[in-house]
């Protein structure tokens, strides 16, 4: 089995083309909602952030819900609290995603769908890593009518991400998904790509 890694900066459209790939059939783990339930459920997670940001991380009536602006708080403009939390919960999703790749054993394919691929090193967990692409202007406009949000919100989001550019040069792959070049022919040619990887 192939693992395949798809990321790409807020806008490009990851989960719309992660969404495709399940259609064909092929199981996909997206990291960003696993990585959010394994923070709110798991005990020794909830420890050590408790024990790294404070005890108002968790709502104090005890129904054990995170306080996200509290993090947000720790974390913003402070790449070293970033780097401790991210230490916390990353080997987590990892070990998730481990255990969910095995269950999958038996599939030619599985992906990996994770914002920040190159940045948690979750590309060292997949085989083949994909980079969905699409122009700045087209991102913006998809997030301010998704998210209802400024233009100015999504530009100081796009400027916290990796550079979109980097993101690609590091990819075996590129999906273009401009709204103008069909997806559904270059998922064929990456599929086609992978499985003269997984045949060699």
């Amino acid at each position: 089995m192939l693992t395949i890694g798809i990321t790409g900066g807020i806008g490009c459209g990851k989960s719309y083309v992660s969404a495709k790939m399940r259609l064909r059939g092929i199981p996909v783990y997206d990291s960003d909602t696993r990585a959010k339930l394994i923070t709110a459920t798991n005990p020794v997670i909830k420890m050590e952030l408790t024990r790294l940001v404070g005890p108002m991380l968790y709502c104090p009536c005890g129904c054990g819900v995170m306080q996200k602006e509290v993090l947000a708080k720790f974390i913003f403009g402070n790449p070293d609290n970033l780097a401790k939390v991210n230490a916390i919960i990353h080997p987590r999703v990892k070990e998730d995603f481990r255990q969910w790749a095995d269950e999958q054993k038996g599939k030619d394919f599985c992906i990996l769908e994770s914002a920040i691929l190159f940045e948690s090193g979750f590309d060292g967990e997949v085989d083949f890593k994909v980079c969905v692409d699409a122009p700045l202007e087209l991102r913006i406009r998809r997030c301010m009518e998704r998210d209802k949000i400024t233009r100015e919100a999504v530009v100081e989001r796009i400027n916290n991400q990796m550079d979109q550019a980097e993101k690609c040069s590091k990819a075996d792959f590129v999906i273009v998904n401009d709204g103008v070049q069909a997806l559904e022919p270059q998922i064929d040619a990456l599929l086609e790509k992978c499985k003269k990887t997984l045949n060699k």
